[in-house]
């Protein structure tokens, strides 16, 4: 075969797997809307759900998710008490990404920050999950007036330079071959593997049967998602280290919670390992659970809310005129 045949039989390899890819995004999409609202920020799009009254509580999902990680089964059970803000990161679920922008931890932090003050949320209380966490930790030091308290649902705290087995596939560098995996092959290996890699981000636990399109799972699936979750994975310890030196300068209320069978992430390097870093932390272990907590172990992530809530804003007491009679005597 000479060298200009193997070059046609490539390029049309390459376009075959791009229409085949263009064609599985859409199907995706057909398969699960966008169920929220849009609205500019920083020059993205940012997608997000607003249910719910009350204190605000902003949601922030993990690496390769969408907001319905979290609306799937957590906001239901807070939207009661809380006003409950799911977004999709930039360059998940349904918000954009524009090319070049920031996909740091500390960039998405300031985004962040700044969809918080469009939405005149005050200072929100902030729960994030796995890479969510590392944000919500980089939003409460470096914008602390964005903040008034944290959760962090098995969060990523310090660097990780192996990556999880299940994210493997996400290690693609440089950026180019990372494009071009992402554009021709992410979507059709993703689609024929999306059951295998539900259950082990799930595992030890098995994942709800709908959990694909009501919790969102094939959207991490798309061409664009796969270069956006590469990206962040390319510079995700960039920042790390200089946040746990700052760990110890945070003076708001946490809750972390991990999974004790947690595959993805070890709840000892980055759950108990905080135990000596933040002045004000609650920590709790959940026996047996995994890495999904806002899915498999819901009413804990929700009492962790509820307690981590009235630390951060205490009720008004009272107050007691001394001056004034007392009822009930003479």
């Amino acid at each position: 075969m000479g060298w200009g045949v193997g070059v046609a039989l490539f390029a049309a390899a390459n376009a075959a797997l791009w229409v085949i890819s263009s064609r599985i995004n859409r199907s995706i999409e057909a398969a699960v809307p966008p169920e929220g609202r849009f609205i500019e920020v920083g020059g993205e799009w940012i997608h997000y759900v607003d249910e719910g009254s009350g204190p605000a509580l902003v949601m922030i999902h993990g690496l390769s998710g969408c907001g319905r990680n979290l609306t799937y089964a957590l906001s239901p059970r807070l939207r009661e008490e809380f006003r409950v803000i799911s977004l999709d990161r930039p360059g998940s679920g349904y918000s954009s990404r524009r090319p070049g922008a920031g996909v740091d931890i500390p960039a998405q932090a300031a985004l962040i920050a700044e969809f918080i003050g469009k939405l005149d949320l005050d200072r929100p209380l902030v729960l994030g999950h796995s890479l969510g966490g590392a944000l919500a930790l980089s939003l409460a030091l470096n914008h602390p007036q964005s903040v008034c308290g944290l959760v962090l649902v098995a969060p990523l705290t310090h660097p990780q330079p192996i990556l999880p087995p299940v994210f493997l596939s996400l290690g693609v560098r440089p950026a180019f071959l990372r494009r071009w995996f992402a554009q021709v092959l992410a979507a059709p290996i993703g689609l024929l593997g999306r059951k295998a890699l539900i259950r082990a981000v799930f595992a030890p636990e098995s994942p709800p049967h709908d959990f694909a399109e009501r919790g969102g799972g094939l959207l991490g699936l798309r061409s664009r998602n796969f270069y956006c979750a590469s990206s962040e994975i390319a510079t995700v310890n960039d920042d790390l280290p200089d946040m746990v030196r700052r760990y110890p300068s945070l003076k708001l209320p946490v809750g972390l919670i991990y999974g004790s069978r947690d595959r993805v992430l070890s709840h000892r390097k980055h759950g108990e390992s905080m135990l000596g870093k933040l002045p004000d932390l609650c920590l709790e272990i959940v026996e047996g659970a995994g890495h999904m907590l806002p899915v498999t172990a819901v009413e804990p992530v929700v009492e962790l809310v509820r307690s981590i809530a009235l630390r951060a804003k205490p009720q008004p007491c009272l107050a007691v005129d001394l001056a004034a009679p007392v009822l009930g005597t003479s």
